[in-house]
């Protein structure tokens, strides 16, 4: 019988990430997509690190930033009786920094893609900066956001190595779907693994699907004459 907890704390997981960084990343990607700052090549780079760096490279910086033996880990453990390791909390955090780029990279695209004077204008009508980003700005690049949500949502499903390391595969905690197809090609379980693995491909390839036929209605309507 198939088990649907593994997929349940994936979605879960998913959701929560999802939603904290929009929350961060708006303000970032805003500021990157105005500024002429000689550090924004660096702050782009930073931001863009866990694309090329390898999981078990970033999870296990992670884990040692975050353990017991580490102050920000002790700190937590000891005034808050808080553990940052090998539970959900855990899961999050490091998804957050694993997803980071997938939701800024759009979101700085879209700002980046507004008309000048539009951003002018609301400057010049006296709107501050924040007045701009929440009434001018983010609802004209609407398909950015949809698409920065959906792929940062359907990265973060397909977590392994980070989740792992950070989290390890505890039962109903922190065993996501990905822990979970590679326990059981481990224990050399491959009907299940074949199982959970074409669940995760259908999940992946609804995911993409749904981007790309939106971005197609959406560039179709955009030529369509008015």
């Amino acid at each position: 019988m198939i088990d649907l907890t593994p997929f349940l704390i994936s979605f879960k997981l998913a959701f929560i990430t999802t939603l904290i960084l929009f929350i961060i990343s708006v303000p970032i990607a805003w500021f990157l997509s105005q500024t002429d700052s000689n550090s924004k090549p660096f702050i782009e780079a930073i931001i863009a690190m866990p694309i090329v760096l390898p999981p078990s490279v970033l999870g296990f910086y992670i884990l040692v930033t975050l353990s017991t033996n580490s102050p920000i880990g002790a700190f937590f453990d000891e005034y808050f009786d808080i553990k940052l390791v090998f539970n959900f909390t855990s899961l999050v955090i490091a998804s957050c920094f694993y997803s980071l780029p997938f939701m800024i990279q759009p979101l700085q695209a879209g700002f980046e893609s507004l008309n000048k004077n539009m951003i002018e204008a609301s400057y010049i009508c006296g709107k501050n900066r924040i007045q701009t980003l929440l009434l001018v700005a983010l609802p004209n690049i609407k398909p950015s956001i949809i698409i920065a949500l959906i792929i940062t949502f359907a990265h973060t499903i397909g977590e392994f190595g980070v989740v792992l390391m950070v989290g390890g595969s505890i039962e109903g905690e922190t065993k996501v779907a990905s822990v979970t197809i590679y326990e059981m090609v481990e224990i050399m379980d491959y009907k299940m693994a074949h199982i959970y693995s074409a669940i995760m491909l259908g999940i992946s390839f609804i995911t993409l699907l749904f981007v790309y036929m939106f971005n197609y209605r959406y560039n179709k309507k955009l030529k369509e004459p008015t």
